[in-house]
């Protein structure tokens, strides 16, 4: 694909702190390992971020190595919650300011409890979402934490790299 210009709140945020990134573009997907290949990187260092909530509506967003599914009971755990659950497809937009598929743990339009899986530590570069569906970031991890501010839990599945099967309708 050629290279496009991709200008969303998660550049513009990375660009005005000075931060260094790397945008690679490809088309739209919606499977990780799609994704991953298109980026021409390895699934584990993608960041997936799912929107959670618990009964009396506390927001979570978990974060994942791409390649892993989260255990909602460690979610749980993690914040003390009875039960988490994903937010509906229909809200999560509203809530983050960004669509399914784009939601990244920087430039949120609120201030949410972000959980980080250790594994994600493993990695010195990143991938997230560039807020656009056509492009990802790759940004140092640290430069990643430093924005975010994430509380760190185990909340993988398992430790064994999924195929693409995380979507909400999992999250129970």
């Amino acid at each position: 694909m050629n290279q496009l210009i991709i200008d969303t709140v998660v550049t513009r945020l990375l660009k005005a702190r000075d931060i260094a990134f790397e945008l690679r573009t490809h088309e739209p997907l919606q499977q990780v390992h799609a994704l991953a290949k298109a980026r021409g990187i390895s699934p584990s260092i993608m960041v997936k971020s799912l929107l959670l909530q618990d009964m009396g509506g506390q927001l979570a967003l978990a974060c994942v190595p791409g390649d892993h599914q989260v255990d909602p009971r460690l979610v749980r755990a993690a914040l003390g919650c009875r039960r988490m659950t994903c937010v509906a497809a229909k809200d999560v937009a509203k809530l983050t300011g960004f669509a399914i598929g784009t939601v990244t743990p920087i430039a949120l339009t609120q201030p949410l409890p972000i959980l980080f899986d250790h594994q994600l530590a493993q990695h010195a570069v990143l991938s997230i979402s560039s807020g656009d569906p056509r492009a990802g970031v790759l940004l140092a991890q640290q430069d990643l934490v430093a924005l975010c501010q994430p509380q760190w839990h185990s909340l993988c599945r398992d430790q064994t790299p999924q195929q693409d099967a995380d979507t909400c309708a999992d999250i129970k």
